[in-house]
């Protein structure tokens, strides 16, 4: 029967292979950070690019073309202050139509209406 008797968990051989919280093992577990790994060549893809020395003419071409849509926006909305395109009795004409009598009054292909 002693050779069926179990050895204590702090008399087994192998404590450093199976630590437990009775036993611990001797090895300083390391917390840290892990050791840095080789780099892979996928990641080597995704590196920022050198800026370009014309930076600064880049910027300056940018903010003339902002200028001149400035400028482009502004004479459309001055256009669409006309009477042709804000007053809507001229719906669909250059011109305003005349006012006639109801008797004389014609049917108009521009605009679809009897002026």
């Amino acid at each position: 029967m002693a050779s069926c008797a179990k050895k204590p968990i702090s008399q087994s051989g192998n404590s450093y292979q199976n630590p437990s919280s009775l036993n611990p093992g001797q090895a300083d577990p390391n917390y840290g950070r892990s050791p840095k790994r080789q780099q892979r060549v996928f990641f080597g893809l995704f590196k920022k690019k050198q800026k370009s020395p014309f930076g600064d003419q880049l910027i300056v071409e940018y903010k003339e073309r902002m200028k001149e849509n400035a400028k482009e926006a502004r004479k459309r909305e001055k256009e669409m202050q006309k009477p042709q395109y804000s007053d809507p009795s001229y719906f669909g004409h250059k011109k305003k139509p005349k006012k006639r009598s109801p008797d004389k009054m014609k049917f108009c292909k521009e605009c679809g209406i009897r002026h």
